[in-house]
């Protein structure tokens, strides 16, 4: 049976959204709701609003992994890693549960979005 996700939000032509997709495929992971981030551009209220519906945020950005609980970020940490250089939302990101996943580590995410 194939496992869900909440919320995915990825940009057509990301090398690394093209990863996500690969991996989501291979663990049979299927979205309830696909966002395209070239249509909708999220600003960084709107990566403010998606933080408050979550616990924990675990963001990649090469082989680098973070790992941290949103009670305890303040807005330069949030900032850091959610918002890319135009000040936009990252892609891909994922919402599962409470748990957002920012960029792309398969070895990072393998072990609790496959659950």
């Amino acid at each position: 049976m194939a496992s869900k996700v909440d919320w995915y939000y990825r940009r057509s032509g990301c090398t690394t959204c093209k990863k996500m997709d690969a991996f989501l495929e291979e663990h049979s992971i299927v979205p309830k709701e696909t966002s395209s981030a070239n249509k909708e551009r999220l600003g960084p209220e709107a990566a403010f609003e998606i933080v408050e519906t979550v616990s924990k945020v675990i963001a990649a950005r090469g082989k680098s992994v973070v790992e941290f609980k949103t009670k305890d970020a303040d807005e330069e940490l949030l900032k850091k890693h959610l918002l890319g250089p135009t000040g936009s939302l990252r892609s891909p990101i994922v919402r599962k549960g409470k748990t957002l996943y920012v960029g792309f580590n398969d070895e990072a995410f393998a072990d609790s979005m496959v659950k």
